[in-house]
């Protein structure tokens, strides 16, 4: 048993690097799932080998676990992903944080335990709180449950936040100088609890991508430092694994907005309460268009970009997307999609929908290669999104995403923008786009609009 546990943990975390590698991609990423899910089987099954006691409560646990797990994933709907994510992970750091407190009881206040083994489990009990219920709010956010605007307090927020770690921290010394009361413990989890609400509320909705990744980044490394507690290799591994790929994608998200990590934990922009163009003095309007309108445009068209945001996905147009392109290219128009890093709701939310569609990856373009043939393509359709598509983020000084890196959709000879009405995107902000001369409108739901726009392609 000795010889075979390191083993089997060792083909596990081959997998876990495997299965990783394959997430680089919508080609692969299924296969990668996959691959890891094995591995996360082989650990489990490697752990329970060195289990001498508490079989009955484990398997319970499994039975439990796996009866509330297995339906919410089977049955979520695509549109509700990315909270799903922000729950399933906010367990994962509450789950640390009661280990740790269960570790303390066990070990009459760590009385008897070595100094890493206590900094391990109070350091694992703070990042876990946070993350549990830092996960909670993003998920109230997301579900519209909370505003996503930013809720905060004001020039306070952040001094506020620095006592309540300090105060986390001053908890921790005291709970690991060894038969202390429990008390102390519980003060930590309750003022990390606070802290992890306090930093993601004032988080606008448009910087909640990068938040999700930032959470997960922090249930890894609380999950690496129980394993560490624990003398459990496998939770060492696993959570160092998603501890560090989460904190690179957080900051490949931050530099694709070109915004720091520091300022938006500081303080997001982002809601849904904002009226696009209120009291301003500026004569808008906007050209509306018709599907049969631009099935022709398209249909004559040499090159058409298709740009999808959250709208999309909440219509579940992905198919009827894939349908059309398929037409379009049947009649010689070269179809590409530009994906830009942060849109949708969460990391990569555009590439799962499409990919959920069986769209070629090929076809799949990031903006820092599609960017330049903007300003060639005949017409850009796009479906749904908003903050990523805005001029003012290169040209309006004053606005909260200048200096954003977004499509440079207005480039296009033709623009055709699907959306259910002019309201603003996550950000709470106009985009002028909408109302530019090379630009129509196409309202109504946007799966309803592109199943009309591929009859008149048909009828063509």
């Amino acid at each position: 048993m000795e010889t075979l546990v390191p083993i089997l943990y060792i083909i596990a975390f081959g997998l876990f690097i495997y299965g990783l590698m394959g997430l680089t991609g919508p080609k692969t990423a299924v296969r990668g799932n996959k691959i890891a899910a094995v591995g996360m089987t082989i650990a489990v099954i490697a752990t329970l080998l060195q289990v001498r006691h508490n079989w009955v409560l484990i398997v319970v646990g499994l039975i439990v676990g796996a009866a509330l797990g297995v339906p919410s994933a089977r049955q979520v709907k695509m549109t509700a992903i990315p909270q799903m994510v922000a729950l399933f992970n906010g367990v994962g750091g509450g789950a640390v944080a009661l280990i740790a407190w269960s570790e303390f009881r066990t070990s009459g206040g760590f009385a008897t335990e070595a100094t890493y083994v206590i900094v391990a489990s109070l350091f694992g009990a703070i990042i876990g709180s946070v993350s549990f219920w830092g996960s909670l709010i993003a998920f109230g956010k997301l579900q519209e449950i909370l505003p996503s605007r930013p809720i905060g307090l004001g020039k306070a927020q952040q001094a506020v936040n620095l006592l309540l770690l300090v105060a986390a921290i001053v908890c921790a010394v005291f709970a690991g100088l060894g038969g202390a009361s429990q008390l102390w413990v519980i003060g930590l989890l309750v003022l990390a609890a606070v802290l992890g609400m306090l930093v993601v509320l004032p988080i606008g909705g448009a910087d909640m991508p990068v938040v999700i990744s930032l959470l997960n980044a922090l249930t890894g490394l609380s999950a690496a430092a129980a394993g560490i507690a624990l003398d459990n290799t496998a939770m060492i591994v696993a959570g160092m694994i998603v501890g560090a790929s989460g904190s690179i994608l957080t900051n490949q998200m931050a530099v694709a907005m070109n915004r720091t990590i520091p300022a938006i934990v500081a303080g997001g922009f982002g809601g849904t309460t904002l009226v696009p163009g209120a009291d301003d003095g500026v004569d808008r309007t906007v050209t509306s268009t018709s599907a049969a309108d631009a099935a022709i445009q398209m249909a004559y068209a040499s090159q058409v970009i298709v740009v999808p945001g959250y709208g999309m996905a909440v219509a579940q147009a992905q198919h009827a997307v894939k349908d059309m392109a398929k037409l379009l290219e049947a009649k010689g128009v070269e179809v590409k999609y530009a994906i830009h890093p942060v849109a949708g709701r969460m990391p990569g939310h555009m590439n799962v929908l499409l990919a959920e569609a069986d769209v070629s990856y090929d076809a799949l373009k990031e903006m820092d290669d599609i960017n330049d043939e903007f300003s060639r393509t005949d017409v850009t359709l796009v479906i749904g999104a908003n903050d990523v598509t805005n001029p003012a983020a290169r040209s309006d000084s004053s606005s909260p995403i200048f200096g954003m890196p977004i499509l440079n959709v207005d480039q296009s000879r033709s623009v055709i923008v699907l959306k259910r009405s002019m309201s603003s995107g996550f950000a709470g902000i106009d985009n002028p786009l909408f109302y530019a001369e090379n630009t129509s409108m196409l309202f109504g739901d946007a799966k309803k609009s592109v199943s009309e726009v591929t009859e008149e392609l048909k009828a063509l």
